[in-house]
């Protein structure tokens, strides 16, 4: 499970970084590229993709970022149980060394 998140968030990561390219900082960006003001609607609907994608892919990044912390924790509480059981040296009484 935890394999899998961390793919998912990788791929999501890599889409973020396609999206921010796409956007220009002016305003232009992609849309720009689609030619004159008098489509209907179409500047206007790809700035409003790519601004969805852009929180979309940034919530989703986050999300599953906090959601494999808390499973990575619990993990390893399991994990370290029995290593500190373990670890402790018997108490022996009576003299040492002699």
């Amino acid at each position: 499970m935890e394999t899998f998140l961390s793919i998912i968030i990788i791929i999501a990561s890599i889409l973020l970084i396609f999206v921010v390219f796409i956007q220009n900082p002016k305003g232009g960006g992609l849309s720009s590229d689609f030619g004159a003001a008098s489509q209907i609607g179409g500047v206007q609907k790809t700035n409003d993709f790519i601004d969805k994608a852009t929180w979309s892919l940034a919530g989703t990044i986050a999300v599953l970022s906090i959601i494999l912390t808390i499973k990575m924790k619990s993990i390893e509480k399991v994990v370290e149980a029995p290593v500190e059981a373990t670890t402790e040296q018997p108490v022996t009484q009576g003299t040492q060394g002699e």
